[in-house]
């Protein structure tokens, strides 16, 4: 016969709870069956000495006819069945002649150790035809066989010393804390391996999301693996990766066709423009025309680039080390700076590494740095340093700055500065808002506040890989 295969979450629980619990019941019913202080069958070898005992009394007292002779002169001897005596003066060997009834023969019940024990014994045998054992303080009572003595049948019983420690099941059975330790034993192995397979799947779909907050967005097989509500969150989760794949590649395509749709007129407008100009001279108003085109023109560059990068950044990851990335940019602005008469500074770059797509971060931070060379006035400090598993590099500059109210606006594509950092620079808005996007697309973040040296101050954080 075969069991259907268990594939849900819930019904895996409650189907180890309940073989686990199963295991433990059935320990705890077939451990009484070990219980030597319990009526059990002898086994053969203690069978055989028995029957050898119960023949040695039946030979030796073949020839006599009382039975109150035998009984006492049994119990004066120990008619070789091993006997030892310890240091109380107890025989190790003990043997009791009953009627059938089970009435001890003796005229001495007192002259016996173990009267009361024989008397529970004999009680607590059902079929007096089955020989039975049972263990009572340190004596072992086994019995009965038929013996005949002074032409009459009677049943032999037999005490035998039990030398033997108590073993580990009658301490289990003494002690009820050991025996839940016991249980506790077994079944730990089993619980710790539910716990493992249950978090599994569990572990894999963690990592995935973790991947998928750090820009990466790939379906991984390996989630629709498992039980059945895992194999479900699995596949919503590849299909979610999915649409969020096809969402940022449609996005792509729009702005491609906005940006061909839009770059003909614009064309054409810059070649009106020339052609007016050749016939009518240069004047304010065509003069005008020319700089919003190319205004237009460097918007529509702007937005491709940031919808490239943006695809780009999710399929394209690798580990770079910080100075890689960033040593040669700080480099090449530093000489940049020095050109215009303006000194920039940067601290050394740690020795760590992180995951990324390199154009894409390159670009942020070049757009942070040639803004401040750009708006301040004689001095930029650039500082990096490790901040738990995290990079913060802070940009300075002594410029102008921008008004408080305003540094959380400043990251809106085309948003504007309405002071004099702004009014002048040509510029098409979009530079922070493509800042901001790459440094979110790799799960870091970045803020703007006053700078001490005057100007604005620029603060990126971004994740770093752990130390190998």
């Amino acid at each position: 016969m075969r069991f259907p295969k268990i594939t849900s979450l819930y019904g895996r629980i409650f189907a180890i709870f309940w073989f686990t619990m199963f295991l433990v019941l059935m320990a705890v019913l077939s451990l009484q069956h070990f219980d030597p202080r319990k009526v059990t069958d002898i086994p053969q070898p203690h069978y055989d000495r028995l029957v050898s005992a119960r023949d040695q009394v039946q030979t030796y007292f073949s020839d006599q006819t009382d039975i109150n002779s035998i009984v006492a002169e049994l119990y004066r001897s120990s008619m070789n069945l091993d006997h030892r005596s310890d240091r109380r003066g107890e025989n190790d060997v003990e043997v009791f002649i009953t009627d059938q009834d089970g009435t001890l023969i003796t005229a001495h019940e007192k002259r016996y150790s173990n009267v009361k024990a024989l008397k529970n014994f004999v009680t607590n045998i059902d079929d007096a035809d089955t020989p039975k054992q049972r263990l009572y303080g340190k004596f072992m009572f086994a019995g009965p066989l038929p013996i005949h003595l002074a032409n009459k049948q009677y049943l032999f019983y037999l005490s035998v010393k039990w030398n033997r420690p108590p073993s580990f099941l009658i301490q289990l059975f003494d002690h009820p804390f050991q025996l839940l330790l016991a249980t506790m034993i077994v079944s730990t192995p089993l619980l710790l391996w539910l716990a493992w397979a249950l978090s599994q799947p569990a572990r894999r779909l963690q990592r995935a999301a973790q991947r998928v907050a750090k820009g990466e967005f790939a379906t991984d097989p390996e989630l629709e693996k498992g039980t059945s509500e895992f194999r479900q969150a699995g596949a919503s989760f590849n299909q979610m990766v999915e649409a969020v794949n096809q969402m940022i590649l449609r996005q792509q395509r729009l702005l491609s066709d906005i940006s061909h749709e839009l770059r003909s007129p614009l064309t054409r407008l810059g070649m009106a423009n020339s052609l007016a100009q050749r016939k009518q001279g240069v004047s304010p108003e065509l003069t005008r025309i020319e700089t919003e085109t190319q205004r237009l023109e460097a918007m529509i560059s702007n937005l491709l680039d940031l919808s490239r990068m943006q695809v780009d950044s999710h399929n394209k990851r690798e580990i770079q080390p910080l100075q890689s990335l960033w040593e040669t940019l700080l480099q090449d602005t530093q000489y940049e700076a020095e050109q215009v008469g303006k000194q920039l500074s940067f601290s050394d770059i740690p020795n760590r590494s992180l995951s990324c797509y390199p154009p894409l971060l390159m670009s942020a931070l070049e757009n942070i740095v040639r803004n401040a060379i750009y708006y301040g006035h004689s001095r930029i400090e650039v500082s990096m340093k490790e901040v738990g598993d995290q990079i913060s590099v802070r940009v300075e500059d002594d410029g102008e700055g921008v008004p408080e109210d305003e540094l959380e606006a400043i990251f809106r594509p085309f948003y504007r500065v309405s002071t004099a950092r702004d009014s002048h620079s040509g510029g098409t808005g979009l530079g922070l808002s493509i800042t901001e996007s790459a440094i979110r697309q790799h799960s870091g973040s970045i803020r703007a506040g006053k700078s001490e040296l005057g100007g604005l101050l620029l603060e990126v954080q971004l994740p770093l890989l752990p130390k190998s």
